[in-house]
């Protein structure tokens, strides 16, 4: 109950009405036995001055204890005898003779013993029960005291005037504690009603509604309290949503990047995991693997490791594919961070280096044989010069001549592989007909392909549509397939261009043969450069492997594709797929 602000200083309030009224009270009641204990001795030495006690000796010495009681009786109003105050005549040893009220016994006090001794008795302190004053008469001084005049105040009046101010104290303590209760609860809901409000908005915005706008009812402390809490939940809705939108990029990016991330607890324990993890790592998830079941080649980095924030990087394997994984600590150094394992697939990266290196190697060596063969029919010539018979040194040339070309054709394809990768080489991108195109062609290679005892036929409709393209591009192309087709195709065989209108704007062009075929496991490397199924045939039948490559990197600039399929021993075709409607960049060529 008491745990509440409001009720602490509800009770605060009270206590300390309780307090005043208290300490108030007895001052009060003390203040008035002092004032009537001084009042007392006041009004005592007032009336027993030496006048008074000569006139009282004199009035002993004549009628005895009955002379003092008629002085006394004179006095009377002035000494304030009434119930509460009497006196008394003593002998010299404190014996009552008479008195206002020979019904009350008398206690032999201090101030009696004093006056006994011969020395007024006029002491008393506000803790005694009574006020007294007793006086010594003395008829004769040679004989020392010879009555007591005893005046005592039992404080019947005062106690009575005390507890009437003890009543009236204990009222006003009542009717200042309503009052206190009545105000304590009005002033402390002043105070606890805006931290009330407080209270609330801050646990609206620890639940995450940071829209909070609490009213300033005061310009006081409060007030600057409450225009503080609403900057707070301004900067909080500000700052939440910032966290909140960099979070949300950061897994967009952890759910959708190409490379696999998996964050795991100093002790192996996996915590986390996008899907390109999944994937590479061929896991989930759900399967709850630790890191030694995931990485079993890999260790995990150590404390030291950890604490030098060292990255350590490695390769794996997993399902033919080659994996980068770089391991990196994260969090804090007491235990309660961990490791992130990044996963980077590598294998095409692999591919391509490999690639290069035999791409490097069949330059060389597609370089390095006419070179060889240059040389050494030059060397021959030099060293017998003039011992040659002229038809062997025309032979000679003859192969220094071919090798020579060999070789420029070889630069020259490499050069035209390179403009392409680069995206160097301009196309002229002209609107043409493409069955003349394909005529042109085939009346190109109509001899090669009789002096080789081949059949070519060139099968165009009518209503073949013109295509926007690199006429001459795409015609090299379509020289190159022709050219492979005469050359791999025996004596007598049959090779057939034909080309047909497809649906969605496009042409299909097909070069079709009866020749030796290529093994399927060859098919899909066709298109890599300097790859031939047969180099010794290849290099006899003069080709540099970079054919089909050229022509695949031609058909993809005019947005095109290229397929082959082949039955070993039994044929080849080679389809080309182009679009027609692509957008010049030079006026319309020759029909």
């Amino acid at each position: 109950m008491f745990r509440s602000l409001h009720m602490k200083l509800v009770l605060i309030l009270v206590l300390m009405i309780v307090s005043v009224m208290a300490v108030v009270g007895t001052f009060l009641i003390n203040s008035v036995n002092t004032f009537y204990l001084d009042n007392f001795y006041e009004q005592m030495q007032s009336v027993f001055t030496g006048d008074t006690i000569l006139s009282l000796e004199e009035a002993a010495a004549e009628s005895g204890a009955d002379g003092l009681i008629t002085i006394i009786d004179a006095h009377r109003s002035r000494l304030g005898i009434d119930d509460y105050r009497n006196y008394y005549i003593l002998d010299n040893q404190g014996r009552f003779l008479d008195g206002s009220n020979p019904n009350i016994s008398v206690t032999r006090t201090s101030n009696i013993i004093a006056a006994m001794a011969g020395d007024a008795g006029t002491r008393s302190s506000v803790s005694d029960s009574m006020m007294d004053i007793a006086v010594p008469i003395d008829m004769d001084e040679d004989n020392g005291t010879d009555y007591i005049v005893y005046i005592a105040d039992d404080k019947q009046e005062i106690s009575d005037l005390s507890w009437r101010f003890f009543q009236i104290v204990m009222q006003a303590m009542m009717f200042g504690l309503l009052a206190a209760i009545l105000l304590s609860f009005l002033l402390s809901k002043t105070i606890t009603t805006p931290i009330e409000r407080i209270t609330e908005g801050a646990k609206s915005i620890a639940e995450g509604n940071f829209d909070q706008d609490l009213g300033v009812q005061s310009s006081d402390e409060i007030g600057e309290l409450t225009r503080s809490f609403n900057y707070m939940a301004r900067r909080l809705k500000s700052t939440v949503g910032e966290v909140q939108g960099e979070r949300d990029k950061l897994n967009t990016l952890f759910l959708h990047m190409s490379d696999g991330v998996a964050a795991f607890t100093t002790d192996g324990r996996l915590i986390h995991m996008n899907p390109a993890a999944e994937s590479l790592l061929g896991v989930r998830m759900e399967d709850d693997l630790g890191f030694d079941e995931m990485f079993a080649d890999l260790d995990m980095p150590n404390s030291d490791e950890t604490a030098m924030r060292t990255f350590l990087t490695s390769e794996i394997t997993r399902f033919g594919r080659v994996l980068s994984v770089t391991l990196a600590p994260y969090g804090a150094l007491d235990g309660e961070g961990g490791v992130i394992a990044v996963i980077h697939d590598i294998t095409e990266q692999r591919r391509l280096d490999d690639a290069r290196r035999e791409f490097v190697a069949n330059v060389s060596h597609e370089l390095r044989t006419p070179l060889t063969n240059i040389r050494s029919y030059t060397e021959t010539l030099l060293d017998a010069a003039g011992d040659i018979p002229i038809d062997t040194e025309k032979q000679f040339l003859g192969v220094i001549s071919s090798e020579s070309e060999r070789m420029a054709r070889i630069v020259t394809d490499l050069l035209t592989l390179s403009k392409l990768d680069y995206g160097r080489m301009e196309l002229r991108m002209t609107r043409f007909s493409l069955a003349d195109m394909l005529h042109n062609v085939a009346n190109a290679m109509k001899l090669t392909a009789e002096d080789s005892g081949h059949a070519l036929a060139v099968d165009t409709p009518d209503d073949l549509p013109k295509i926007v393209g690199d006429r001459e591009r795409i015609e090299q192309v379509v020289v190159n397939i022709l050219s492979n087709a005469v050359k791999y195709t025996p004596s007598g065989g049959h090779i057939r261009l034909s080309a047909r209108e497809l649906s969605g704007n496009r042409v299909r062009i097909t070069v079709e043969d009866d020749g030796v075929g290529i093994p399927a496991a060859d098919v899909p490397r066709l298109f890599e450069r300097f790859y031939r199924v047969d180099k010794a045939r290849s290099r006899a039948a003069g080709g540099t492997g970079l054919g089909l490559a050229i022509a695949k990197e031609i058909v993809e600039q005019h947005e095109g594709k290229i397929a082959l399929a082949s039955e070993y021993g039994k044929g080849t075709t080679v389809t080309i797929t182009l679009p027609t409607d692509l957008t010049p960049n030079r006026e319309e060529g020759p029909a």
